[in-house]
């Protein structure tokens, strides 16, 4: 997509400890050469070992269904088969262990902008007027299938699908589009950006039939760039500010122009790696989340710096221009919006088995719910009838764990208790010294 992310150059590891081991229907990656400039087809530039052809209904991982099923046999038959037990699209415990996993992926190999760019290449063919799933693509797991993986927008994805293969092995309960979008977030995020709220639970697609048509993602270089992004983008249902936030996110990686077309062989940026040297980034530090995409762009003092057609319409459409300028000067607006648009592009067109989605991070809290031992004087845990007679107060003076009280509700309690402690104690003295005068 034309605010796809180029891969950081990483190379796989050779040992025999980490060896990848393809089905024999694994892609080439050089099966996949663009036909015409695509800011999407920007790739990791290390070499792969030669591969042999896909077969048509092949994935790059081993097939297994999205929904896990298992046959329970009847003790009192061998012969008795219950119906199948239908699971949900992906374990709630794989999913945090899996995140694990791709942090030390990420620190290991310098991959986040190909792991991106991943994620949001699968979700990005969400068509919002086509309503049969699969049909309306988006965030399915299709981009493992061969058909989706030779679209000229994803070459050199293969090289992020064998740097995940592992990871999908040994968590067999999570989808392949649960996979793809949590490898996407945990990058941002791993590289200084925002918390993305995701949720998971995608349904994966099962065949190639499956997969969207070519021509979904968007091109780098369109004779009116702004118009091609609306185009492209509003058929996401996506509107133009998460549009400009979502460019922001090229402030990670670099192009290859023997993938792409576009940018330098080398910069004084890139030539010394991390990973393979080579390429041209969008930004100085390529590796780290910030909003120096925004502040590069508008300065434009760098050649050794990339700005394609899409990314200079940020700031000469003038609705994109708002929010561009806007993100150059504040990076915490930055960082709001882009894990909002995140969010929402990383749900595109998906199934969720459960329908409501898995959440696998603590989200914030609306309000300020009422926790008992918040309310201790002492770091140690309230008893349970503790507990109970505090919550009976709080609620005997119009508290509920839905409505928390103002703060100068126990403001006031406090300085009444108060009061009347200091006017008991002042009476009690006066009273003692009476009767020790008789």
């Amino acid at each position: 997509m034309a605010l796809s992310l180029s891969a950081a150059s990483h190379s796989l590891c050779s040992s025999s400890t980490t060896r990848v081991s393809l089905p024999p229907a694994a892609v080439s990656s050089s099966s996949s050469s663009p036909s015409s400039p695509s800011l999407v087809s920007f790739s990791s530039s290390h070499s792969l070992s030669p591969l042999r052809s896909l077969a048509s209904s092949s994935s790059l991982f081993p097939h297994s269904p999205s929904l896990v099923q298992r046959k329970h046999t009847n003790r009192g038959s061998s012969n008795t088969v219950s119906p199948p037990t239908r699971a949900a699209a992906s374990d709630a415990a794989q999913l945090k262990s899996a995140k694990e996993d791709i942090k030390v992926l990420l620190r290991t190999k310098f991959c986040h902008p190909i792991l991106v760019r991943l994620g949001w290449h699968d979700a990005g063919t969400y068509n919002k007027n086509i309503e049969e799933w699969p049909q309306r693509g988006g965030a399915n797991g299709s981009l493992r299938f061969e058909p989706e993986l030779k679209h000229a927008a994803n070459a050199g994805l293969v090289n992020a699908l064998k740097l995940i293969e592992p990871i999908k092995e040994k968590y067999s309960n999570i989808s392949y589009a649960d996979l793809f979008q949590l490898a996407s977030a945990t990058a941002v995020e791993e590289a200084g950006g925002p918390e993305i709220p995701m949720k998971y639970g995608r349904v994966d697609v099962s065949a190639p039939e499956q997969c969207p048509e070519e021509g979904r993602l968007p091109d780098a270089g369109p004779p009116s760039p702004a118009d091609h992004l609306r185009e492209v983008f509003y058929r996401m249902g996506l509107n133009d500010k998460e549009i400009v936030a979502l460019s922001g996110a090229h402030t990670l990686g670099r192009s290859r122009p023997d993938r792409s077309g576009w940018g330098k062989p080398e910069t004084k940026y890139t030539k010394a790696g991390p990973g393979e040297p080579g390429g041209q980034s969008w930004t100085v530090k390529w590796l780290k989340f910030d909003n120096s995409y925004f502040k590069d762009i508008k300065e434009k003092r760098d050649e050794d710096l990339l700005v394609l057609p899409t990314d200079a319409a940020l700031f000469e459409d003038p609705s994109f221009k708002n929010y561009a300028e806007k993100y150059a000067e504040d990076p915490a607006a930055f960082f709001k919006d882009y894990a909002e648009a995140h969010a929402k592009l990383s749900n595109l067109g998906a199934k969720f088995d459960p329908p409501e989605g898995i959440v696998i991070d603590n989200g914030s809290v609306q309000g300020e719910k009422f926790v008992a031992a918040k309310y201790s004087t002492q770091k140690k845990e309230l008893s349970d009838s503790m507990k109970k007679k505090i919550r009976a107060e709080y609620e005997a003076i119009g508290g509920s764990p839905d409505k928390p009280l103002p703060t100068n509700y126990f403001l006031n309690i406090i300085i009444a208790i108060s009061v009347l402690v200091l006017l008991f104690t002042f009476l009690g003295n006066n009273n003692s010294s009476d009767y020790s005068g008789f």
